[in-house]
């Protein structure tokens, strides 16, 4: 399983990238789109969007089942991956080109609360 050591990771198998403006991505990670199975649609808060920590940000559509997306930190989306249209870019890159929003932190003191590579190995059972 692909799990990048620059990158932070929740419970919910969400990942976040810090962008060199402060600003971070987020998507799901490769053991989520795996368990998922084909993913077929994804669906997103619009830019503009204020969430709260762990607040629904949108949900992932797959052939077996949908899911909840949720907002690691606080903040707002600045905004959404357009590549989502084509939703199997999730499965072939979900680190990459499978993004699903950037955000504008709110409280970068959240971020601390991210899992590491090593420990989300741990949660995943690799």
């Amino acid at each position: 399983m692909n799990v990048p050591e620059e990158l932070r990771y929740t419970k919910d198998h969400e990942w976040v990238r810090v962008l060199d403006d402060g600003t971070i991505r987020i998507g799901i990670t490769d053991f989520a789109q795996s368990e998922l199975g084909d993913i077929v649609f994804v669906e997103t808060s619009p830019a503009g969007t204020v969430l709260k920590e762990h607040d629904t940000f949108g949900t992932v559509e797959a052939v077996k089942t949908v899911a909840d997306l949720f907002a690691p930190v606080s903040g707002e989306i600045v905004a959404v991956n357009d590549a989502l249209d084509s939703a199997e870019v999730v499965n072939s890159d979900p680190y990459g080109d499978g993004w699903m929003i950037a955000m504008k932190i709110s409280d970068p003191a959240q971020l601390d609360a991210l899992m590491s590579a090593d420990r989300y190995r741990e949660i995943i059972g690799e």
